[in-house]
């Protein structure tokens, strides 16, 4: 399937880009051969073929949800290189 310049040209300025005329060119043929590539998969039958969100076959491995005993407010702030009575003391970051 053949680009012309002017498809190229329309496509340039919906992504508000500019081309040289030489680039336009290149563009063109590029872009013909990538649409004639997908015209060839096209060709295949894919009838039997499971359809799948990724090439690799993957799966998410996910621990279960247990609640478990968290530590206290005071074994938090006990860890803390600096803290107030209820707060962790920070660095001041924003001037």
């Amino acid at each position: 399937m053949a680009i012309s310049i002017d498809e190229v040209r329309y496509i340039a300025r919906l992504a508000r880009l500019e081309f040289t005329p030489a680039e336009e060119q290149l563009l063109a043929e590029q872009m013909s051969k990538i649409l004639d590539y997908v015209a060839k998969l096209n060709e295949l039958d894919t009838r039997n073929v499971p359809p799948m969100s990724h090439v690799l076959d993957l799966y998410n491995v996910l621990r279960e949800d247990v609640v478990e005993q968290r530590i206290s407010h005071e074994e938090a702030l006990r860890n803390a290189p600096s803290a107030d009575s209820d707060y962790f003391r920070v660095p001041k970051v924003i001037e």
